[in-house]
C-alpha cells in the first residue's frame, strides 16, 4: 500500500515537473523571438549591408523583400554586363546609391520607428 502511495507521488511529481517544464521552454522560445527577431538586430545587420553591398539588394532579402531585392540584384547584374556598352554604368550606380541612402535611413531612425516603417508596415522602399 505504501508501495503504491510512492509511485503515486512519484507521478504526480513528475507530471507537475513536466507541465513547468513546458511552461519554461514556451517562455524561452517567446523570449528567443522578442531577441533574434528583434527590429534591433535586423536593423543594424540591414543598414551596414545596405551602406557596403547596397547594389546587390542584400538588405532588402535581410528584411524580407525578395522581390524588391531580386529587382535591385537583377538591375546592378544587368548593368555589369552592359558596362562594356557604357550604358551600364548608370544601372550599377543607381542600385547603388539606393543602397548607400537605405543604409543611412535604417541606421538614423529610431528602433520603434523602424519597426513600425519596414517591418510591421512594410515599406519596402526609403
Amino acid at each position: 500500500m505504501a508501495e503504491q502511495k510512492n509511485n503515486k507521488d512519484l507521478n504526480d511529481a513528475f507530471e507537475s515537473a513536466k507541465e513547468k517544464a513546458k511552461e519554461t521552454a514556451f517562455e524561452f522560445a517567446e523570449n528567443a523571438k522578442d531577441t533574434f527577431g528583434s527590429s534591433d538586430n535586423e536593423k543594424l545587420l540591414a543598414g551596414i549591408v545596405a551602406l557596403l553591398f547596397g547594389a546587390f539588394g542584400i538588405h532588402k532579402f535581410i528584411l524580407g523583400y525578395t522581390k524588391e531585392g531580386a529587382t535591385l540584384l537583377g538591375v546592378t547584374i544587368a548593368g555589369i554586363l552592359l558596362s562594356c556598352f557604357g550604358v551600364g554604368a548608370l544601372f550599377v550606380w543607381i542600385p547603388g546609391a539606393i543602397g548607400v541612402v537605405e543604409g543611412i535611413i535604417y541606421l538614423t531612425k529610431s528602433d520603434a520607428e523602424f519597426y513600425r516603417t519596414y517591418q510591421v508596415g512594410k515599406k519596402p522602399w526609403f
